[in-house]
């Protein structure tokens, strides 16, 4: 039976990310990068497309799991009528080849235990040769090769192209599998002593949980984020994918299914914000350094997101092998937006930058200039319409949020020469910029009768982008334009509380079939607007209410449709989690304790 998306949970080595659902089964891993092709594609296909089962002899669904304490090392516990084991699943930081560690302990009893190994190389299409080795199992198929051996050896044979394994484990003994890939053409890799990885991740887990700066009543929910946002990052450039799978629907049976195993600008702000907020200053200036470098050069060219190690070209293309999840198709690789022109990126790179120069995060030499190349070309630029920050894959149109963006880079510029005179530059040319975009943006964005900024220039659509209005200093919160606008987005694009991007109904911006689930960082975004309009109570309510939709183990999707009770898209998905640290750090202790 499909695993739903919200009954995975996560493990990953900084490099890459795997998830394991409740039945014990590793579904989804990219190797070596999170942009890599899969070896377990079942997620978006079938078991024949690839994955890695360990379970008790005849169980379906584990009893419980969780991490261990702040890790993102996964225990799963089965009881069984002969007795209880646990399986501990996580993937060490890589010296040079990254491993997939599975431990079977025996807790209580005798269990029988098998083991289901089907590697399926380039996105579940490839079967790979097998061949023993020095006690391993290694599987070869044009550029990948992986070594499968179990600490003690166990009974292993293969079947039906799988490696299989049977064994049985009483209270105390333990068996230990470990996974290892490396290029085809390269040595195997050293062995590592899994018990020793175990306790070595754990220790490296706990000490970075640790630097959390934040002590408040939502703590709990604060770090499991961090620590996930922490294990979607690439950790050789410091750049965090949006989320380390594609193709997740976004609509049950639907087409709206996207490569997500990018870093996007839009996410820039308010990643680098979230993680200095909680004293993880290291990580706001590696994600400071990964921008510098994505986006230098011509600002024409300017991404809207690139690979984790900067790349720029990310073609789409669509693997018709796989049925997609819950026979959602087409399952898409790449991403065709990387094309699209997109305003609001640009004040994304200004405000992160003037972030992190006010936080005291060392300037680069070359950054200043850099921006200021960015402003000249936002100048002859601000006025074009553009597909905005949803990518929308229909026609371009007078985004407001796009041209509060344009307004934001002004802004910042303005400001960080107000407090540093020796940097070069006229603050006079870019506050009549600033001025002339305000204007502009009051006068066309803005329905008077309705007493709300609209999606783009002229329409009646609403856009729970406008939301961020008051959070990036465009409007006061209590100014009444901000207030209505809230009060709009609240009565026009909410779902049983929660908040959608934009409508879908009738004909769409984005043009595209179908519908979606509710965005989730949209509505902590809400939160946010009615705590900055004073409605302190009512933001905590839907707050805690949020907190409620993370699955068993923390973790939040991109969606969530509250008619099935399932978060959708893709999954875990690093903007919403940047949403909840975000929203608990600015809610008041007070009010959040009641």
């Amino acid at each position: 039976m499909t695993q739903r998306i919200d009954d995975y949970a996560l493990i990953g080595d900084l490099q890459t990310a795997a998830l394991v659902g409740r039945d014990g089964s590793i579904d989804w891993l990219c190797l070596p990068r999170f942009d890599s092709g899969a070896c377990f594609a079942a997620l978006l296909g079938d078991e024949e497309n690839g994955h890695w089962r360990i379970a008790p002899k005849g169980a379906t669904t584990c009893t419980t799991r969780g991490y261990a304490g702040d890790s993102l090392v996964l225990e799963t516990y089965w009881e069984t009528r002969g007795g209880t084991v646990k399986v501990i699943d996580f993937m060490p930081q890589r010296d040079a080849a990254p491993d997939v560690m599975r431990i079977v302990e025996g807790v209580s009893g005798s269990v029988e235990v098998e083991s289901v190994l089907r590697l399926r190389f380039d996105y579940g299409s490839v079967v790979p040769w097998v061949r023993r080795s020095d006690g391993h199992r290694v599987a070869v198929a044009g550029p990948d090769s992986a070594w499968l051996r179990s600490e003690p050896p166990v009974k292993t044979w293969g079947q039906q192209f799988s490696t299989c394994s049977s064994f049985t484990v009483d209270a105390g003994e333990k068996v230990a599998f470990v996974l290892t890939w490396h290029p085809s053409h390269h040595p195997r890799p050293p062995l590592i002593d899994p018990y020793t990885a175990l306790d070595e991740c754990l220790t490296d887990w706990r000490d970075w949980a640790a630097r959390c700066a934040y002590q408040g009543p939502y703590r709990e929910a604060v770090l499991r984020s961090l620590i996930t946002l922490k294990a979607l990052t690439y950790a050789p450039t410091g750049g965090i994918v949006a989320a380390p799978t594609t193709s997740l629907p976004e609509e049950l049976g639907g087409v709206r299914n996207w490569d997500y195993r990018s870093c996007w600008l839009r996410d820039s702000t308010l990643t680098l914000g979230a993680l200095l907020s909680a004293g993880y200053v290291d990580e706001a200036a590696a994600w400071r350094d990964w921008l510098l470098r994505a986006v230098a050069g011509d600002p024409a060219d300017l991404q809207i997101m690139y690979g984790p190690g900067g790349e720029r070209r990310l073609p789409e293309m669509e693997l018709p092998w796989l049925r997609g999840h819950a026979d959602s198709a087409p399952v898409r690789i790449g991403n065709a937006a990387v094309d699209q022109f997109q305003l609001d990126v640009y004040g994304e790179v200004m405000d992160s930058l003037f972030m992190a120069r006010e936080a005291g995060i060392p300037p680069v030499d070359h950054a200043w200039n850099l921006q200021l190349s960015l402003l000249g070309f936002l100048e002859s630029t601000w006025r074009d319409p553009d597909e905005g920050l949803w990518e929308v894959r229909g026609p371009r149109r007078q985004f407001v949020h796009s041209k509060v963006l344009a307004w934001v880079a002004a802004d910042r510029a303005v400001r960080t020469l107000e407090a540093d005179p020796s940097l070069r530059g006229d603050p006079a040319r870019w506050r009549a910029m600033r001025d002339e975009i305000h204007a502009d943006v009051c006068a066309k964005g803005y329905d008077p009768e309705r007493n709300t900024f609209t999606q783009s220039y002229g329409s009646r659509e609403l856009d729970a982008a406008t939301l961020l209005i008051p959070r990036f200093g465009f409007l006061p919160p209590h100014d009444p334009r901000v207030v209505g606008t809230v009060d709009a987005v609240r009565k026009e694009l909410t779902h049983d509380g929660f908040v959608r991007r934009y409508s879908t109904e009738g004909e769409s911006v984005d043009g595209l079939p179908g519908g979606e689930g509710t965005f989730l960082v949209c509505s902590f975004w809400m939160a946010d607007a009615l705590r900055m309009t004073g409605r302190k109570e009512e933001a905590r309510e839907l707050f805690e209410r949020l907190l409620t939709l993370r699955n068993d183990v923390g973790l939040l999707a991109e969606e969530y449709d509250p008619a099935s009770g399932r978060q959708l898209g893709n999954f875990p998905q690093a903007f919403s989690h940047i949403g909840l640290v975000g929203t608990a750090l600015a809610l008041p202790w007070e009010e959040a304790a009641g």
